[in-house]
């Protein structure tokens, strides 16, 4: 969505001052964790765009909290892969040849949204050695997040996720809709469930200050029954403790990450 389309769509622009109180309106408070997936052009025009919106959110979580948003880098893989869009077969070995290696301060996120694209560069926050499927965090609990992000399986048990549910972390969904909930991977790694598939799948890494293609094992997560999931628990007994309401002109949720996840790892035994 172009700046003017979201101008022309905005009634008031939004401050850092209007955001830190429907932030703390919606419910987050000092000293959580909070998991963010967002869309800017969701909340209207921002005064000051991501800047005023990880600035407001910090205000809210305070020195305690914890901010923890998703830098995936999926384009770092092999491009046999590739679907959006796939490459002619005679490019794969250059790619494969000239890729650089992943690189946690310079290896830009893709089709995470400004937000997050922001907040990795902010001094201070932390990102993990994932190549693909990288988090990043800033806060008390930013390092127990962060590290030991394991190269194998990357959104199950030695995964951000799995440690933000430990935390007893939160999602907020900012202006997006459950199909972007990556926790809900996290049911998938955890359901017992016959369409579970493990893949191979192939990244350039830096090891000893060389360029190296790697191989890993992983799930192939499924996309497509995201919403549904979400809808559902919205519907059931542990959904009643979402959080509902609006930052700027977006539709927001705050969630309570381990109920959402073990609603979902039985939705998922149940219906897949």
């Amino acid at each position: 969505m172009s700046e003017g389309q979201v101008v022309r769509k905005t009634k008031t622009p939004a401050t850092i001052e209007s955001l830190r109180a429907d932030f703390e309106a919606l419910g987050v408070q000092k000293g959580m964790v909070l998991l963010v997936h967002s869309s800017l052009s969701a909340m209207g025009w921002v005064c000051g765009g991501a800047v005023a919106v990880i600035m407001a959110l910090q205000e809210v979580l305070g020195e305690t909290g914890t901010l923890v948003m998703p830098t995936h880098s999926t384009d770092l893989s092999d491009p046999s892969q590739w679907e959006n869009p796939p490459v002619p077969e005679s490019w794969w070995q250059t790619i494969r040849e000239t890729m650089p290696a992943y690189d946690p301060d310079l290896t830009p996120t893709r089709s995470m949204g400004k937000i997050a694209e922001t907040f990795r560069k902010k001094k201070g926050v932390f990102r993990s050695m994932h190549p693909q499927s990288s988090f990043c965090a800033s806060g008390p609990q930013a390092s127990f997040i962060i590290d030991r992000h394991s190269l194998a399986y990357s959104l199950g048990e030695n995964s951000p996720l799995a440690r933000i549910y430990d935390l007893n972390g939160f999602v907020l969904l900012l202006g997006v809709g459950h199909s972007r909930n990556t926790s809900i991977h996290l049911a998938e790694y955890r359901a017992n469930i016959p369409t579970k598939r493990v893949v191979q799948e192939r990244a350039p890494i830096s090891q000893a200050g060389s360029k190296t293609w790697t191989t890993f094992e992983d799930i192939e997560v499924d996309d497509s029954d995201l919403d549904r999931i979400g809808e559902d628990f919205l519907r059931s007994e542990a959904g009643k403790a979402v959080r509902r309401g609006k930052v700027g002109i977006a539709d927001c949720q705050l969630i309570p990450q381990p109920a959402m996840v073990d609603f979902a790892v039985d939705w998922l035994e149940k219906n897949r």
